[in-house]
């Protein structure tokens, strides 16, 4: 390795299955409220068969623990002796919930963070840094041209992973289900890594996004003044023209570019991957302002609803200074002559290919060397198919992961009955929940998704969006006949009016007759549910608040299987990103033996 400093110390494998032990216990009472789902709470009467409380007293007691833990949070921890009681949260003939507080406080406990199981980020890159100094650059500002969400996950994910890389001495990246290009990009440009994108579509607009990154790069090389230093000077005039033209040139690209789904991108290459090239400029120069800001909406990842949840931080206008004018000697030009060369090599290679844990690596990049394994909030089976690679491929001799879309996942054991003929499954990978043929089920998985953090901070669940879809399910099921239906309704609800004009257009997508149903009939359903309504609203407070525990479920069964690797010397579990602004937040870390 190139640096010497002692990497964190981290639970071994055994403490880590006890821990799992004890998540499984609770579980598997507490897994089938998190495997209902909404849309048949009430044709299948999903409140009786599950909770035996009111829903007012269900809301009362959550709202009261989650006050309770923020006011005295080590009142709290002495009260986590309880939560392996049973009984007290779970009817012991009904197997309904009977005790909420108890519940809360055992979701809480059965968390990554109260597990004890995270490596504190900042702790991981100071042993990454050793005695060095850690690389630092205020003036890159990816706020400029990113959503909040994307510049905070790219920001903290590519200093991690240049950490780790020049830990290790490498300098190839390969990032998986790189999409856009972000990371990658961003990897490339600030830190001079050499990074391959594999993604299975979207290649041919990254290609095209490539093509047009190093035009700009030749554009700002042949219109910089050099001063004594070899670096580039600009009045303000021509700043000016030539903002305007990489503003051309963006907006060029915002329209003519394609995905490889044959649909131009609207979130503008300027904002993307333009502003990638002029912070990087700006970083090394202090003297070129350029200012290639655009708005991008919020995509979270789940059904919360959408707002932004801080203030863009004002921009903090960069400082400029006059040098004196010199004329730039040979060696200067030679300088900024392999300067250059070296700054086009850096720029990201986009490769279309559907990545398996069976992937032959060497088939898809000709000069594979030693290398780091990423991807940033990798689909699906995605996630453990980067593990089994890393585990499985010599080259690769290190992991940063960051996985999402848990209902994605495929499972081994969701379909006893059925022989799975494909490649091996995303759940589980550990010996231990395979010896258990641990299966969640996909409505758990879904419910994983959820963002507790969200809630918390004021972020509230679409209440009457999945009462109004409950209520269609039973219209569907007692006038038309159909219990089960292949069909998705989709974002009606944002649509409508009203609850009638819902049903009307959502009939309509199912290819049902709207016209049989009068409207009167319609709203005595809607009167008959409208006082069950925080029923509802109760049962999805307790999904979200067990949420945590079906993440942290998957999380242990990744990393216990890296710790189950003999030739992997270190792994680990870290929160890299706030999980109010990116919920998926945490990244499985692994690094093998060095020759």
């Amino acid at each position: 390795m190139a640096a010497s400093g002692q990497l964190p110390v981290t639970q071994d494998l055994s403490s880590l299955r006890a821990k799992l032990q004890k998540l499984l216990r609770f579980l598997r009472e507490a897994l089938p409220i998190s495997n209902a789902h909404t849309v048949d709470f009430y044709t299948e009467s999903v409140w009786e068969k599950l909770v035996d409380l009111p829903p007012e007293t269900v809301l009362s007691a959550l709202r009261t623990s989650a006050a309770a833990s923020e006011a005295c949070p080590l009142e709290e921890a002495g009260r986590m002796s309880d939560v392996t009681d049973f009984p007290k949260i779970f009817c012991e003939t009904s197997q309904k919930l009977v005790n909420v507080e108890a519940f809360a406080l055992a979701a809480k406990y059965y968390s990554v963070q109260n597990l004890g199981i995270c490596t504190p980020f900042d702790q991981l890159l100071v042993a990454l840094h050793g005695n060095q100094k850690q690389r630092t650059d205020e003036n890159v500002k990816l706020d400029e041209f990113m959503n909040l969400k994307k510049s905070h996950e790219v920001q903290a994910m590519s200093e991690l992973i240049s950490s780790i890389a020049e830990y290790c001495g490498i300098k190839q990246i390969i990032d998986l289900g790189s999409g856009k290009g972000y990371l990658s990009s961003f990897l490339s440009l600030k830190y001079g890594l050499k990074v391959y994108g594999i993604d299975s579509s979207n290649t041919r607009g990254a290609e095209e996004r490539n093509r047009k990154l190093k035009k700009h790069w030749k554009v700002y090389r042949r219109r910089w003044k050099p001063d004594i230093s070899g670096l580039a000077l600009q009045t303000a005039k021509e700043r000016k023209v030539q903002e305007a033209k990489c503003k051309a040139d963006a907006e060029g690209v915002g329209t003519n570019s394609t995905t490889g789904q044959g649909k131009p991108s609207t979130s503008g290459f300027s904002s993307e991957f333009s502003g990638s090239v002029i912070s990087d400029i700006r970083r090394q120069m202090e003297n070129l302002k350029v200012y290639s800001h655009q708005e991008e909406n919020l995509c979270f990842e789940n059904a919360f609803s959408l707002r932004d949840l801080l203030p863009v931080n004002a921009i903090d206008p960069t400082s400029s200074s006059q040098i004196p004018k010199r004329k730039m000697s040979e060696a200067s030009k030679e300088r900024i002559k392999i300067t250059s060369k070296a700054n086009e090599s850096n720029i990201y290679s986009p490769l279309t290919s559907i990545i398996t844990a069976d992937s032959e690596l060497h088939d898809i990049i000709k000069d594979l060397e030693d290398c780091l394994m990423v991807g940033l909030h990798t689909c699906g089976d995605l996630a453990p198919n980067t593990l089994r690679i890393f585990t499985s491929k010599s080259e690769v001799k290190g992991v940063c992961s960051v996985g999402c879309c848990y209902h994605l996942l495929s499972e081994e054991f969701e379909n006893p009955h059925k022989e799975y003929t494909q490649e091996r499954r995303g759940f589980p990978m550990c010996h231990y929940l395979k010896e258990e043929r641990w299966c969640c089920g996909r409505n758990a998985r879904m419910s994983a998704c959820l963002a507790l953090e969200r809630v918390t901070v004021g972020q509230g669940l679409p209440t009457e969006s999945l009462f109004y879809r409950a209520i269609l399910q039973d219209i569907i099921k007692e006038c038309y006949g159909i219990t089960k239906c292949d069909r998705h309704v989709g974002k009606i609800y944002s649509k409508s009016s009203s609850f009638p004009d819902y049903v009307r257009k959502s009939l309509k997508k199912l290819g049902l007759d709207e016209s049989k149903l009068p409207e009167k009939i319609i709203m005595d359903y809607y009167e008959k549910y409208k006082p069950r309504m925080n029923e509802l609203e109760a049962f999805n407070m307790l999904k979200v608040v067990l949420a945590p525990c079906i993440e942290t479920l998957i999380l242990l069964d990744r990393l216990c299987y890296l710790k189950e690797q003999d030739h992997i010397v270190w792994s680990a579990l870290v929160r890299l990103f706030d999980p109010v602004k990116s919920p998926r937040c945490y990244a499985i870390i692994a690094l093998k033996k060095q020759q």
